[in-house]
């Protein structure tokens, strides 16, 4: 297991525990004691735990967003059925918004067979991925870059999402709660979120079960927002009955 992973997996077993023991991780991770010590002192320095004897306390505050990379490496089985169903439901001649994530990316890996596809998007590894399907008309928002994200975000990207009407917006999120909605960790984002929203006809939120109970930053939209949500099997009953009950489509993969 690279460094990456184990250090996203601590800090996923401090979002449910709040702390966690050195002795538990060695076990766990079948490493070494030196190793999670330094995986402990590095997620230290980043502010996003506090030491204390034997083990961590989570020091994560709503506003923290896990880098791309670290968010890649997580959940990623449950994101590839995500993005495999979310892909199905796209038609051949439609529009679409994809949004900034990890998971919205698994959706663009399945377009290729896609034809006469109009893609928006204001993520660059989207872009990345799709610029050289030639049965796929991509547009690029621009404006300001967020390197650590590589999403485009700011008023030139507003304005441009401005321009334009879509069949269809696949958007991630950070959190899913039934009283809180759907949140971001970052205003800039969010304001680009809220663009899409607006200029889409049917609108599908794709993340994985591990996002629902979660509240971010900033406030995106409530839940009824969405038409459809798609998530994995491991999502409580409890909740997914709550969405059902809010007339959304669930679709679990």
């Amino acid at each position: 297991m690279l460094a990456v992973e184990r250090q996203q997996e601590i800090l996923n077993l401090l979002d449910k525990s709040h702390s966690v023991q050195i002795s538990e991780l060695v076990e766990r991770f079948n490493t070494s004691e030196m190793t999670i010590r330094r995986d402990l002192d590095a997620l230290e320095r980043k502010g996003l735990l506090r030491r204390v004897r034997g083990g961590a306390i989570s020091n994560r505050g709503r506003s923290y967003e896990p880098p791309f990379l670290m968010r890649s490496k997580d959940r990623t089985e449950e994101k590839k059925r995500i993005g495999s169903m979310a892909a199905s439901l796209i038609k051949s001649g439609e529009s679409i918004m994809l949004d900034v994530g990890t998971t919205t990316l698994e959706i663009a890996r399945n377009l290729s067979s896609h034809q006469n596809l109009t893609v928006i998007t204001p993520c660059f590894q989207i872009a990345a991925l799709l610029v050289e399907h030639p049965n796929i008309r991509l547009i690029v928002t621009g404006g300001i870059l967020r390197r650590g994200e590589l999403s485009l975000v700011g008023h030139l990207a507003e304005q441009a999402i401005e321009e334009f009407y879509v069949d269809k917006f696949f958007m991630g999120v950070g959190g899913a709660d039934l009283e809180a909605g759907f949140t971001e960790y970052n205003l800039e984002d969010t304001l680009i979120k809220k663009a899409m929203l607006r200029r889409a006809k049917e609108i599908t939120v794709v993340a994985d079960s591990g996002k629902f109970g979660q509240v971010a930053f900033t406030v995106i939209a409530p839940l009824q927002v969405a038409n459809r949500i798609i998530t994995d099997s491991a999502l409580p009953q409890q909740t997914a009955d709550k969405i059902r009950e809010l007339g959304i489509e669930l679709i679990l993969v």
